[in-house]
């Protein structure tokens, strides 16, 4: 929670108001998976998003994918641009952005690029779901 507002005044009250939200067991923050799809095996691309995703709900979080979500009904040939775009927009959405695996994709490195600019932290895991600290 940023203890300023969007002008970057102080706004103790909001901020006060929004950390209790977020300390209490109901709350549950959106995050953004980002790994690899379309290069590479694309099922176990898949498999791998599945389970982090997975960690994110293990964590107390809702987690975002739109790589899992956009295939089912978008071609990945013929649709590409406007599904990272569609990604980019969820991503601005997310309280944080979770970066899984050593390869990074083109579509990934807008992702993060966009993260940086927005300031949206940015975690960054091991294929094996560590956290890179």
């Amino acid at each position: 929670m940023d203890y300023y507002n969007q002008e970057r005044y102080p706004d103790p009250t909001a901020y006060a108001a929004l950390t209790a939200i977020e300390r209490s067991e109901r709350y549950r923050p959106l995050v953004y998976i980002c790994s690899p799809f379309s290069k590479g095996n694309v099922e176990q691309n898949i498999e791998n998003a599945r389970k982090y995703c997975r960690l994110a709900v293990d964590k107390h979080c809702i987690p975002i994918a739109p790589h899992l979500l956009f295939p089912q009904f978008m071609n990945e040939e013929t649709e590409r641009e406007t599904a990272l775009f569609m990604g980019i927009v969820l991503l601005t959405k997310c309280a944080e952005i979770w970066v899984f695996g050593s390869y990074i994709s083109s579509g990934m490195a807008a992702e993060i690029e966009k993260a940086k600019k927005k300031g949206i932290p940015i975690k960054y895991f091991t294929e094996k779901t560590e956290e890179i600290l």
